[in-house]
């Protein structure tokens, strides 16, 4: 359920709208128990991933790292790497 929930901070070129609205909704999707919100209960749903993604767009913004930026293609062959091992 939470697999598009992955660190955004520090890479370069820095995350997309859409990363981070995609880990928004799975934090949401997590909290509330859910993956498709009822009728009565989309709206408040939906008003919820927006909410986190600004708050989460400002927190990536804010932080100061003083690593040098991450890649993103050698992250990637690392949780490759990694998943081998895990599920060979």
């Amino acid at each position: 359920m939470c697999r598009n929930i992955k660190t955004l901070a520090n890479f370069e070129p820095p995350a997309t709208e859409d990363e981070i609205r995609a880990s928004a909704l799975q934090f949401v999707r997590k909290l509330s128990g859910t993956t498709n919100p009822s009728h009565a209960n989309e709206d408040v749903f939906n008003a919820a991933v927006n909410d986190v993604t600004v708050i989460a767009r400002r927190l990536i913004d804010s932080l100061a790292i003083k690593a040098p930026p991450r890649n993103r293609e050698t992250e990637a062959r690392k949780a490759r790497e990694r998943a081998a091992k895990r599920f060979g």
